[in-house]
């Protein structure tokens, strides 16, 4: 009905959002509307970190217990402050995929039940050429979150001594992102290419606590670095997304300072706000850093044989890529 919505005032614009009362986490009681206050609170720091790539919605119409789907294209009624770019999928496929690139357009994205936000690691201007390396550091089964911060503290001195400057974010789960500025003149490949080798050399000082094995069979009680997460179309929930967890947890940055002291599960929809008042963005220096070259760690791949790993199984076959058959399961 008309009169079941409100209107959210986002900067200069008016955005419409229907059913304010839908619950979208049950345990929390947290609503829509509530969720569109987030946004319209982190909505500086969110499009700063979100802002002017391609970006997956994931959507949860019935909230985040109920069935969820993922929008990539403008669906139809998208207002005219919402714009698309042409991006290219594995598959070769070109469509053109959402880009946000001011807070109400955060804000509209809620009104369709988004929960989740997943952006490019490249922007809009330039999709095939990203400008952020991203490291995803995945406790496995045994590990926990401190697992991960040993990983991350770890990882960070690697990228340092390539000249790289990382920064770290809580995942909104159990792992940590780490992200790295990058120049973008490399294509997807290639970055995928470097992260393998910054995996392999963090397994080389760590063999006992990271690994690189894509299947989980070769992994044992090892915080896993998911290298097809630098791989195009490959997106983690962006910098104050939301996540669909029954404790509404934010992937929330974080200073490497606090890294060791912070807990995660409380970085939520509700307490992040007021987070981001006391302590500010810690990400926003890293808007500001000048994007360095990946070079040396390619140069490390060659170093290391520039031996290809599996890649997701939705992926067309790639050159150079081993069987996507677990061990267990090879043929001997």
């Amino acid at each position: 009905m008309a009169s079941d919505a409100v209107m959210v005032q986002v900067g200069e614009r008016e955005v419409r959002v229907s059913s304010p009362g839908r619950v979208l986490w049950p345990e929390l009681g947290i609503t829509k509307l509530d969720l569109a206050n987030y946004l319209v609170t982190v909505g500086e720091p969110f499009v700063r970190a979100n802002g002017g790539r391609p970006i997956s919605l994931q959507r949860f119409p019935g909230g985040v217990d109920g069935e969820q789907f993922f929008s990539k294209n403008p669906p139809r009624g998208t207002p005219d402050y919402v714009r698309a770019t042409d991006v290219t999928y594995p598959s070769g496929r070109v469509h053109p995929q959402l880009v946000i690139d001011e807070p109400a357009a955060a804000v509209w994205a809620a009104q369709m039940n988004t929960v989740v936000f997943h952006p490019w690691a490249s922007r809009a201007d330039a999709p095939d050429f990203p400008d952020e390396m991203r490291i995803d550091l995945d406790p496995q089964p045994g590990t926990d979150f401190a697992d991960a911060i040993a990983a991350a503290v770890a990882l960070r001195a690697v990228l340092d001594e390539v000249g790289l400057t990382a920064y770290v974010k809580t995942s909104g789960n159990r792992g940590i992102h780490i992200f790295a500025p990058i120049a973008p003149e490399h294509e997807f490949l290639d970055v995928r290419h470097a992260v393998i080798a910054a995996a392999h050399e963090l397994e080389r000082r760590l063999p006992d606590a990271v690994t690189a094995h894509w299947w989980k069979e070769e992994r044992g009680k090892r915080i896993f670095v998911d290298y097809n997460q630098a791989n195009r179309d490959r997106t983690m929930a962006g910098a104050y997304s939301p996540r669909a967890l029954a404790s509404a947890t934010v992937s929330t940055p974080v200073s490497w300072e606090e890294l060791g002291a912070v807990d995660p599960a409380s970085f939520t929809v509700l307490s992040v706000p007021s987070r981001l008042e006391t302590v500010g963005d810690p990400w926003q220096a890293m808007h500001e850093t000048p994007g360095g070259s990946i070079a040396p760690l390619l140069e490390w791949w060659e170093r290391d044989g520039a031996q290809e790993l599996p890649f997701p199984p939705d992926f067309p076959k790639m050159p150079g890529e081993p069987p996507r058959v677990q061990p267990s399961r090879a043929k001997k």
